[in-house]
């Protein structure tokens, strides 16, 4: 199968040797006995990690697995490495994680409490908070707008407890229904079956960015509790977290990172050419700086 790992490799200086974190257990142990690392992808979470025109997967959080595969190549010595792809779900990518069947997820995941009882994270590569896609012609302009109207949001996603807390909250009024993916969501809306879809402000932009008819769809409301993004790796695995973590520290540090957040959010994407036009969040600014993977609570 064709995956994507960049030319590129990155040079790392890591508190300990590569060599010796693949003798120290868990997934570099697993991958360096079987030849294969199996990477995770979500279909349509646009622009981190879904399928280009030639059915494959693509994106920033993709790109930056690419680096890491690199890095995991060298640290088991398996220069006839392989990788295998496995597409995920919101709902299904945990279990999948945690039970071997995929090794590292790429995608759009948050870091939080609750799943890091579960799996681990790396550094924090994304911020990002709930808003809501309508149609352009939808009076809602804001989350006070919903009263009485119909919201979807992904199924497993915390997008969908946020949304639910706060229609509890704030009493709010809305009916709230769920579905498989982000592309079903947005295809509730598009076929009027839903008012708005209820999620992550970047991934909206992706999938408007990625519409038969772009401007038939808008992005709206004030960001409703702000997240942390990370790639999700199988928890107690200190090793891989390391080389993962090391991965990340250096793309940040030389400038790389930068450089892959201009190509997906500052830059014409695939499939369509279009730009998100998605500056930097402080928040990521910041963290740059910090290489933190605090989740958020």
């Amino acid at each position: 199968m064709k995956v994507f790992v960049s030319s590129a490799v990155v040079a790392l200086s890591l508190a300990a040797p590569l060599g010796a974190s693949a003798q120290s257990g868990g997934t570099l142990d697993k991958v360096k006995a079987s030849g294969v690392i199996t990477v995770a992808y979500r279909d349509s979470s646009i622009p981190f990690s879904y399928l280009g025109a030639d059915a494959q997967p693509t994106g920033f959080g993709w790109e930056i697995c690419g680096r890491i595969v690199e890095q995991v190549r060298k640290a088991t010595g398996r220069a006839d490495l392989k990788v295998a792809t496995q597409s995920v779900t919101s709902q299904n990518r945990i279990p999948l994680l945690a039970n071997g069947t995929v090794d590292i997820e790429c995608g759009s995941t948050t870091n939080n409490s609750e799943r890091a009882k579960q799996v681990s994270f790396a550094i924090n590569y994304f911020y990002t908070g709930t808003r809501l896609l309508v149609k352009s012609s939808s009076p809602i302009k804001s989350f006070a707008d919903l009263k009485g109207r119909k919201v979807v949001s992904t199924t497993g996603t915390t997008n969908f407890q946020v949304m639910r807390k706060l229609n509890a909250e704030k009493q709010l009024g809305f009916e709230l229904i769920s579905a498989k993916d982000h592309a079903e969501s947005a295809l509730l809306v598009q076929s009027d079956r839903a008012d708005a879809f209820a999620m992550d402000d970047i991934l909206l932009y992706g999938l408007r960015a990625s519409a038969i008819n772009p401007a038939d769809l808008a992005v709206v409301g004030d960001a409703v509790q702000v997240e942390p993004y990370a790639i999700m790796l199988r928890k107690d695995d200190p090793a891989f977290k390391q080389l993962v973590d090391g991965t990340l520290t250096q793309l940040m540090k030389s400038g790389e990172f930068e450089a892959l957040y201009k190509k997906w959010f500052q830059s014409p994407i695939p499939p369509k050419g279009i730009n998100l036009n998605a500056p930097m969040s402080r928040e990521l600014q910041d963290n740059l700086k910090t290489l933190s993977d605090k989740p958020a609570l």
